[in-house]
């Protein structure tokens, strides 16, 4: 089965605020394996239209640094599930580590 992740990122790396991403890495996995990495410019950034536009994709986990109360919930909703608190990787080693089960959600990194 496949399973699709959006990281958001910057400057290559995962992103410390959800909300402030240059672009979202959407990667997909088959049989545990990373199958496609693609990029994606997220729309204009209004409370709730990030966790929107990744669900339109398809996704069904998002890694990140830390994330608003407003998306988790959005994400909740969309049966999206959530790990926050991740300290900044390339996209790919942070799938590789949920794969492995070794991803771990901590302390989230908004607070607002």
């Amino acid at each position: 089965m496949n399973k699709l992740f959006a990281i958001p990122i910057i400057n290559g790396k995962l992103c410390a605020h959800f909300g402030h991403s240059e672009q979202f890495a959407v990667i997909e996995t088959k049989n545990q394996k990373i199958i496609n990495v693609a990029y994606h410019k997220p729309p204009i950034h209004q409370p709730g239209t990030y966790p929107k536009f990744l669900a339109s994709k398809g996704v069904s986990t998002i890694i990140s640094g830390g994330i608003g109360e407003k998306a988790q919930k959005i994400f909740a909703q969309n049966n999206i599930e959530v790990f926050i608190g991740i300290n900044s990787d390339h996209p790919e080693v942070l799938v590789e580590q949920y794969l492995s089960n070794q991803l771990v959600s901590n302390k989230n990194q908004c607070d607002h």
